[in-house]
């Protein structure tokens, strides 16, 4: 399930023009070797990945150790990240553990925060801090390669600290409407800002639009904003020099527009106009994986109908739990 999951996963994302995945797995009762299977499959569709399991307490202390066994193991020869659940599921012993681990591989950590205004409470009431408070006390905020995802309910303070850290925020609009948990607000967080999905799809040009027309009523953003943050991603591989992302990555797009199109009005057809149906072929790192709006690497068709089969037993065993 963990590998064809990987595999149409990665098929979206090729198919919508996207070459690198930062993707923060949990499968709590299949560990062992899943960040390994997840980072095959997407090679083997052709796309690129920094991946990371969520380590957390919520599922018992074996399941804990399992989660920093899968990240050790998997670090020794990957580039990666030390991911976490969100911090009131995450005691001080695994998130200290946790820090000590992304310090052995020179990396970050890849944790949600503040998604919910429950993460805040709970964490003032057991810590007497708040959420980043916490994480910068722990160790959390030392490097530019740690990725703080949602960062929906906080102060000015820890706003600022996040601003003065070097740490990469990630938003994720589309996740955070349909859990209503709030609204994204960039305010006092710099210029760190990078779009995702939170797996809700694979589609970032989806991502961009509803950031930029959600934004508009929550957030200070424009044109130019919202696509600064959508090529943020790059910005932040590159910066931390992360593989896979380069110059032989390319999107060729069939896109005929009514207006006139240059450098100065782009951003509004970004938003306005260009959509991933537009995506003719994707090259990633030299290799075309996708020629013709058709995947050249997989058979996509026969990795769908065992998709469908296996998410049929899924659902039965969710449902006799």
């Amino acid at each position: 399930m963990v590998k064809i999951s990987a595999l149409t996963t990665a098929i979206e994302c090729a198919k919508n023009g996207v070459t690198f995945v930062i993707d923060h797995h949990s499968s709590p009762n299949a560990i062992n070797g899943s960040l390994e299977t997840i980072a095959k499959a997407f090679e083997e569709v052709g796309v690129s990945h920094l991946l990371c399991y969520e380590i957390s307490d919520r599922d018992g202390e074996k399941k804990t150790e399992q989660a920093f066994e899968e990240t050790n193991r998997y670090l020794r020869t990957r580039q990666g990240l030390v991911g976490m659940h969100a911090s009131f599921t995450i005691g001080d012993p695994t998130f200290k553990k946790a820090i000590q681990l992304a310090e052995k591989y020179d990396t970050g950590i890849h944790i949600h925060v503040a998604e919910d205004e429950y993460d805040q409470l709970l964490c003032e009431k057991t810590y007497g801090k708040k959420v980043i408070e916490r994480i910068a006390h722990l160790g959390g905020l030392k490097n530019s390669k740690t990725i703080l995802v949602h960062c929906l309910h906080l102060n000015d303070t820890e706003r600022k600290t996040i601003n003065g850290s070097g740490a990469w925020v990630a938003q994720n609009t589309e996740s955070n409407l349909n859990n209503r948990v709030g609204f994204f607000n960039s305010i006092g967080l710099g210029g760190n800002i990078m779009l995702g999905t939170d797996g809700m799809h694979s589609d970032m040009m989806q991502a961009a639009k509803a950031s930029y027309f959600t934004g508009l009523n929550f957030d200070k953003i424009d044109l130019p904003g919202i696509y600064h943050r959508f090529r943020n991603t790059q910005r932040y591989l590159l910066q931390n020099d992360f593989k896979g992302d380069a110059e032989n990555n390319l999107v060729v797009l069939d896109y005929q527009p009514q207006t006139e199109f240059n450098h100065d009005n782009f951003p509004g057809h970004f938003i306005f106009g260009i959509e991933s149906r537009n995506i003719l072929h994707v090259i990633s790192d030299g290799r075309l994986i996708v020629k013709d709006r058709k995947m050249t690497t997989v058979d996509e068709e026969a990795i769908s109908e065992v998709s469908i089969e296996l998410s049929k037993k899924l659902w039965k065993k969710i449902n006799s739990m």
